[in-house]
Formats: structure tokens, sequence, C-alpha cells
């Protein structure tokens, strides 16, 4: 069977959360539950260093603006990671070229960044934590959930990839209003600090 619906799957979740894909298919292949993952994501140097970056992301996903920082950092981060996973993916799985695989992961990997990207923008504009605790929680484990399922059910997986990342452009695309008044608020708040401390350098008049 080919690889593809795989590839897809992991780039969906790559874009979400990076390094819960690599850890949660490195340690399903390390326990020998699923021999479809690359023995490169089975190494004890991957797992640790994507746990130990795995919590630091469970923790900066939960706070309001934070949240957004650490989404900005990953923007190059996430698509990269997805698109290394895809072509290790297909190397260990040999029915798709790793470059068209990559492509795939990558490019799969930064739609779905975005998407969480642009709603984690408009749910800051709420001033309270829950609602980022509700999200975060519920990507790390649909991405969880969706890996796992991908490993032996990889159709079913990709189309559900599929639709999740349809329904998460429609989504920013309604909210797009309000995360241009956001934008438009953060920037008068830039430019009014801005203003403060020009006036408050500037010298006395004589």
């Amino acid at each position: 069977m080919s690889v593809l619906p795989l590839v897809f799957t992991s780039g969906w979740a790559s874009g979400i959360n990076a390094y819960a894909v690599v850890l949660l298919l490195g340690l399903l292949g390390a326990t020998g539950v699923s021999d479809e993952v690359p023995a490169a994501l089975e190494r004890p140097d991957v797992l640790i260093v994507a746990g130990l970056l795995f919590v630091v992301e469970a923790v900066a996903d939960k706070i309001p603006y934070v949240d957004s920082v650490w989404d900005t950092v990953h923007t190059v981060i996430r698509p990269v990671a997805g698109g290394v996973v895809a072509a290790l993916l297909a190397g260990h799985n040999g029915s798709l070229p790793e470059l068209a695989a990559g492509a795939v992961g990558g490019s799969t990997a930064l739609l779905s960044h975005l998407v969480k990207a642009g709603t984690r923008i408009a749910v800051n504009t709420s001033p309270e934590p829950a609602s980022n605790i509700v999200l975060s929680l519920a990507e790390d484990l649909g991405v969880a959930g969706l890996i796992a399922f991908a490993l032996f059910h990889p159709v079913a997986a990709a189309v559900i990839a599929g639709t999740l990342l349809a329904a998460g452009i429609a989504v920013v695309i309604f909210l797009w209003s309000r995360i241009r008044r956001f934008l438009q608020r953060r920037r008068e708040r830039r430019a009014q600090k801005r203003s403060a401390v020009t006036a408050g350098t500037a010298p006395p008049m004589t």
C-alpha cells in the first residue's frame, strides 16, 4: 500500500504539534507496536529531545499570547519537521519518492500550522485562558489519536485529517475579521508605547 495517506496525516499532525508526532511515532516503533516507523525516529536521543520539547510546547501552547509567539517561532520548524518525517516514512516504505513525500508532508504541515496559528490569534482576543487550555488539549489528543490510528488505518486517517484541515481553513476565514481587529489593536498599542518612549526621552523645552 502507498505510504501517501500516512505522509499526509503526519504532515497535518506536524503542523499542529511536530514534537508530539516525532515522539509518538518513535515510541510506537521502539516498543514494537508498529513496524511502519523508520529507525531514525526510534533513536533514544531523538526521543529524549522530542520529549523535552513536547513538554515545553505543552506548557507554552496553553498560555494566552505566549502560544502565538510560539507559533510564530515554529512557522519554519513545523513544516520542515513535517517534510522530514514524511521523507523518512517514504524511505522506510519505498512506495513513494522521498522528495515527493517531503513536499507533501511539508506543505500539509504548513497549511495546518497556519490554521492553528490563525485560530490561536482569534482565541487570544478573549481575555480568559480557559479557551486556550481546552483548545490545546483537544489538539494534543487529536494529534495523538490520529497518528496512532493512521499507522493501522492510513486511508481513513487521511480522510479525517483532510476534513479537519478543510474545516480549519473555513474557520480561519470566518474568524479573519476578528483576527484583523486584534492585529490592528496590537499595532496601535505598539505605536502608543513607541510614542510614550519617545516623549519620555525628548529633551525639555527651554
